[in-house]
């Protein structure tokens, strides 16, 4: 009864199904679904470390967490002794962090033993249970795991559900993820004004609430047109498996192999200024940002609102310029595109240094202004760092290594998120321009040794001839 459930396209409807867009109608029932699942998570994430730093782990509050001393320990025993600062972000790393690796365990799961289908059910509740629990504090560990396994189960099962609308060689397949990829984004900018204005202005679990609200309707949605979603193809057996030949793996696939892994750390170094926009970002905002503006405190939330808008606007340059500089000249490999990307990056930090020696230096709080820029100059690099690495991940993975090579560079974030949990804490020893030089100088460390790989190790990793 189990091993592979190889999604095939939705049985019953026809090759020619354009009435979403010029795509298939299940397009558009999987674009919304995502949305509202996105919505809950960037909506619950935008809160979470402010939740933390700011109101359950203070001494007075953390007691009423259930089992918050057991993972504490663990955490201290790791790192030493933690605040309260310290040890909210370090939760929200390795929060942040395993969002991208359960995703492993849920595809494993689908392909084995349930299907896309029931996983995918089973993600949404679980996620929107775990919304919910955070409304209780006994309950808030018991809520991360809700939201942990609900994520793995969701994430990457729904994405191949739209991949599965389509037969080989259709070529809408391309537009169709960047349709679903739009979804998300529109969920990205909103979900911080919906769930962080509920959350900082009226109580923390209205926010929570809200989350857990939108999963619901996500989960309403992807049932409602579950009949025009993929078919599960029947399941081969793992004997049969087994009897497929599978070829020998050449030296340069070896090597690719071997270089593409070990990229995972340089990679995780590239994204660590990004990564802390949701973490060390709000927390060093909130105390040296000027956020009232005609009279009303703005929430600090609303910060990820506006890097969310930049970095769709970003990655839409970032295309169109590729695109032109491939009319005129010879388009970089993806390697160089990341190198660039990297040091590009890394300026976003660099001038948060500025911006924190002028608070050094008067005392007195900065501009909205510097948000725009540290957002505008981290997501013009950070366009051309996870995409294009996921591009090239995909094409250098040695025959039928594929999808476990996607599963392998998503190990940079994992391992970047539990890092940069870790460097938030540094908030309470470092003073603004070391914290944000430090982050300058690790995202540039990444961009100067993609280069030496480019330039020492490039022929490796370039396109090999079909067979």
């Amino acid at each position: 009864m189990s091993t592979s459930s190889t999604l095939s396209p939705a049985s019953g409807l026809p090759a020619s199904d354009r009435a979403f867009f010029g795509h298939p109608i299940g397009l558009g029932w999987l674009a919304f679904c995502e949305l509202w699942e996105r919505f809950s998570y960037y909506g619950m994430q935008a809160l979470l470390v402010l939740y933390l730093s700011n109101y359950l782990f203070l001494p007075e509050n953390i007691g009423h967490v259930a089992g918050i001393e057991t993972l504490r320990a663990w955490i201290e025993g790791v790192t030493g002794p933690r605040s309260p600062q310290q040890l909210a972000s370090v939760v929200f790393g390795l929060y942040a962090g395993l969002v991208y690796l359960t995703p492993l365990f849920g595809g494993l799961l689908a392909d084995r033993w349930l299907g896309r289908t029931r996983t995918v059910v089973i993600g949404a509740s679980m996620m929107a249970l775990g919304h919910f629990l955070m409304a209780f504090e006994a309950s808030f560990l018991a809520a991360l795991a809700c939201l942990l396994i609900g994520v793995g189960c969701f994430k990457g099962n729904i994405a191949a559900q739209v991949g599965a609308l389509y037969v080989p060689g259709d070529q809408r397949r391309a537009s169709a993820f960047q349709i679903f990829m739009l979804a998300v984004q529109v969920a990205v900018i909103l979900a911080p004004i919906v769930c962080g204005t509920l959350g900082e202005k009226v109580a923390w679990h209205w926010g929570f609430g809200a989350a857990g609200v939108g999963m619901l309707i996500g989960l309403v949605v992807y049932l409602a047109g579950r009949r025009w979603l993929p078919a599960e193809a029947p399941r081969v057996s793992a004997a049969q498996n087994t009897l497929e030949a599978k070829p020998r793996m050449t030296a340069n696939e070896l090597a690719r192999l071997i270089l593409l892994i070990a990229l995972i750390p340089v990679l995780m170094l590239s994204i660590v200024g990004n990564q802390q926009f949701n973490n060390a970002f709000p927390l060093w905002s909130q105390k040296h940002m000027d956020l009232v503006m005609f009279g009303w405190q703005v929430p600090v939330t609303w910060l990820q609102a506006v890097d969310a808008f930049l970095s769709t606007a970003t990655m839409i340059a970032s295309l169109a310029f590729w695109r032109w500089w491939a009319t005129r000249r010879r388009e970089p490999d993806e390697i160089t595109k990341m190198a660039l990307g990297a040091l590009m990056a890394a300026c976003a930090p660099a001038l948060l240094v500025i911006a924190a020696a002028q608070i050094e230096a008067t005392g007195e709080k900065i501009s909205f202004a510097w948000t725009v820029g540290y957002a505008l100059l981290n997501d013009l690099g950070f366009a051309n760092i996870l995409p294009v690495g996921l591009a090239l991940y995909s094409r250098a993975a040695p025959r039928r290594m594929e999808g476990l090579m996607i599963g392998i560079y998503y190990l940079h974030l994992f391992i970047g998120n539990t890092f940069v949990g870790w460097l938030a804490g540094l908030l309470d020893v470092l003073p603004g321009t070391q914290f944000w030089a430090l982050h300058a100088v690790l995202v540039a460390a990444a961009g100067v040794i993609l280069v030496l790989v480019k330039l020492l190790l490039g022929r490796v990793l370039e396109p090999q001839p079909s067979a």
